[in-house]
């Protein structure tokens, strides 16, 4: 009906290319318009000015010779005020758009190892998006966005790489458990060295007040009792003390057989031994 009519509809984000006795003649936008048969004018196509995508597959090798595909992604239109060039310059466009992204991409990779493949990944975008752009634009077509979407090592490659970093993460679980123990080790020993301080510290003070409760108790009999000299009242103080440590360790549960000797006259050199320990353990404190 609309070639009877000699009109045609465009439609909307569409541009309509009419020739005119095979010749180009106009572009037509979104609308009716007329479409004069008679007179020679016909349609030639129809032209999208819609935001396209092609994704790119790229296999290429990296300064290391290790084999990656690179996947890009390309997002492009045609120009309105260039809808002629877009539609007689080129046959293809997709298979033109892949062309220069395999160029890019297989000049640029090769230059970098594959660590910096991943960290350059944008700067490898923006040369593939300028060069397209160079090229792209004497026929009518508009680069948007140029994406580095996926870069895949070969399965072995993806394999070693992991397997390097548990490696390395197992060697750092490895220091921070040996420097732990480490801080442990020290920490107990600081601990004994303290302890063993204070209970030599406590003993020291202990030792102190045993003789100067011995000087106090001897200095007061000696007072007390007329008559008494000071070794006297030490001997029986000392005597009474290894009594009642004898007692002691006989009425402990725990301990082990003592043999001491004991008879009528081992009583004054028992006190003899103890007056001696106790006056040297004074004069070394």
């Amino acid at each position: 009906m609309g070639n009877l009519l000699c009109c045609v509809q465009v439609d909307q984000s569409t541009v309509l290319i009419r020739e005119r006795f095979g010749k180009f003649d106009d572009v037509l936008e979104p609308g009716c318009h007329c479409m004069p048969w008679f007179l020679g004018s016909q349609v030639a196509g129809h032209l999208s000015l819609r935001l396209q995508q092609l994704d790119v597959r790229c296999e290429t090798k990296t300064k290391d010779n290790v084999f990656v595909n690179v996947v890009a992604s390309i997002q492009y239109r045609a120009l309105a005020n260039k809808a002629g060039d877009a539609f007689y310059k080129l046959t293809n466009t997709q298979s033109q758009i892949k062309a220069y992204v395999f160029d890019v991409i297989r000049a640029s990779v090769p230059k970098l190892i594959l660590d910096d493949v991943f960290e350059q990944k944008n700067e490898i975008a923006r040369a593939v998006e300028n060069e397209l752009e160079k090229a792209m634009s004497a026929y009518g077509y508009e680069i948007v966005q140029t994406l580095i979407v996926d870069i895949e090592p070969d399965e072995h490659v993806k394999r070693a790489m992991n397997e390097i970093n548990a490696a390395a993460r197992l060697r750092l679980a490895a220091n921070e458990k040996a420097e732990a123990e480490k801080i442990v080790q020290i920490k107990r020993a600081e601990g004994e060295a303290e302890a063993k301080y204070l209970s030599g510290l406590g003993i020291a003070r202990q030792r102190q007040a045993i003789v100067d409760g011995l000087r106090d108790s001897v200095i007061g009999f000696s007072e007390n009792v007329p008559g008494t000299s000071a070794k006297d009242v030490m001997d029986m103080v000392l005597i009474t003390q290894y009594f009642d440590t004898m007692k002691e360790i006989g009425a402990s549960s725990k301990s082990s057989a003592v043999f001491i000797p004991h008879g009528p006259g081992s009583v004054r050199d028992i006190a003899t031994q103890i007056r001696d320990g106790l006056l040297q353990a004074s004069h070394t404190n």
